[in-house]
């Protein structure tokens, strides 16, 4: 065979792979498309259906609002105290994390750098705990809350969310300290650091983007807590946001107040994605890495 009928099969072979490459990208891109219009549009709908008034939503579900009422917003921030649940699931939320960092931070360290009796054992207890649904341990758990007397009270379910949440939380941020160099803390220990002075000073500014990572997994999930805090949480006024929601969805639903119960659909939902755009970047990273093993 002569080397131009080589050079033309070759370049025959080479076209007919960039032209099934060609297809299966935009093949591809054209799923992703189809998966985010799918994803986006109930988000879209539910923003629309916001400012839209209940005669409105009634004649057309698919329709442009006319205008922005924003009433909608008023009527459930206010008339509806989704304000004080707002507050309730900040304060909540806030109070979680700050518990859960506490006890993961040196915990995930202490699993990922220091090897003692027991500890290839604790870690497979944390690996365990994490196939455990908190939904089964929810009647137990709140019969042991009841007795201790933390039932109403936004101080001791931000306890029981920390607790709960400390084996997810340590086994994914003791994975990614493993990745962190032991070179950076051998340099602080030389340089007069105890083992609290290396942990703070070296390890926690280096595993930031897991330690962003585990606050957002898990605030979301505090966040968006129904159950637990519907049974925990006896008063109106300690009543975080989803529980709220559930109580006005009972309201407006009798009252046709269709405008405000997406409204406050919206209240609930907008932090969440406000921490998810500014946190990505971290949360992606914080995952990849979460895996790394020794």
């Amino acid at each position: 065979m002569s080397r131009n009928k080589k050079d033309q099969l070759k370049r025959k072979s080479f076209d007919a792979y960039q032209a099934r490459a060609f297809t299966v990208r935009w093949s591809v891109r054209f799923m992703l498309l189809i998966f985010t219009v799918i994803t986006l549009y109930p988000l879209f709908w539910n923003i629309m259906s916001s400012f839209k008034s209940t005669e409105e939503i009634l004649t057309s579900l698919t329709a442009l609002p006319q205008g922005f009422a924003w009433d909608n917003y008023v009527r459930a921030f206010v008339a509806a105290n989704m304000g004080g649940y707002l507050l309730n699931s900040v304060i909540l939320v806030t109070l979680s994390l700050a518990l859960l960092l506490i006890l993961t931070v040196p915990c995930a360290y202490a699993i990922a750098r220091y090897k003692f009796f027991g500890s290839k054992a604790i870690e497979l207890l944390f690996a365990v705990c994490l196939f455990i649904n908190t939904v089964y341990i929810y009647i137990p758990l709140f019969s042991l809350m009841h007795r201790l007397n933390m039932t109403d009270n936004l101080v001791a379910l931000a306890v029981v969310y920390a607790t709960i949440s400390v084996p997810f939380a340590a086994f994914l941020l003791a994975g990614y300290m493993r990745g962190i160099s032991p070179s950076f803390e051998e340099a602080a220990k030389i340089d007069g650091c105890n083992n609290w002075q290396t942990l703070l000073k070296v390890v926690v500014p280096m595993a930031k983007p897991g330690i962003i990572t585990i606050a957002m997994l898990n605030g979301i999930g505090f966040w968006n807590e129904y159950i637990l805090a519907l049974v925990a949480l006896r008063s109106p006024e300690n009543r975080t946001l989803p529980v709220g929601l559930a109580n006005l969805f009972e309201v407006q639903r009798r009252a046709t107040d269709f405008g405000a119960l997406y409204a406050g659909l919206m209240i609930v939902l907008v932090p969440t994605l406000i921490v998810y755009f500014f946190g990505q970047r971290y949360l992606t990273k914080g995952i990849a890495m979460g895996g790394v093993k020794e």
